[in-house]
């Protein structure tokens, strides 16, 4: 059974993803929601490739930063981004599937440290991203 935690988590981030228009068009699939972490899922299509018919940054970069803001609002306190970075260690083609993994380093009153995974379908690590978030003591849904 899950804790009333991960259930608030799992609520706030249902209600992200059903506004989150663009990352309902990157096709991701929200796999796994814990409070202060996220795991998401895509399937890289044609249009995504740059013109060296590898994935363009951007798309990783925005999969990532995905997970990040689904890991670090679904306490349901409305947090920004404040600094990011991303790393990219393998190319990823047309047809691979991405799993982007969010873990929450650290959880502090104002300010938060996530570090997310993306594996290819073969588990092997093809990007890095930092994200640090400012929270505000806005909801994101009333509870």
């Amino acid at each position: 059974m899950s804790s009333a935690a991960d259930q608030l988590a799992n609520k706030v981030v249902n209600h992200m993803m059903q506004e989150d228009r663009f990352s309902q068009w990157l096709g991701i699939t929200v796999l796994e929601v814990r409070e202060g972490y996220s795991r998401l899922q895509m399937t890289i299509r044609p249009e995504m490739v740059n013109g060296f018919g590898i994935l363009h940054g951007g798309v990783s970069f925005s999969l990532a930063d995905s997970a990040f803001a689904f890991a670090c609002n679904n306490r349901n306190q409305l947090s920004v981004a404040l600094d990011t970075s991303i790393n990219f260690t393998h190319p990823v083609q047309v047809g691979d599937e991405l799993t982007a993994e969010a873990i929450e380093l650290h959880h502090g009153k104002s300010t938060g440290l996530y570090h997310i995974s993306i594996l290819n379908q073969k588990q092997r690590l093809v990007a890095q991203f930092k994200g640090l978030c400012y929270r505000t003591d806005k909801k994101l849904i009333s509870e």
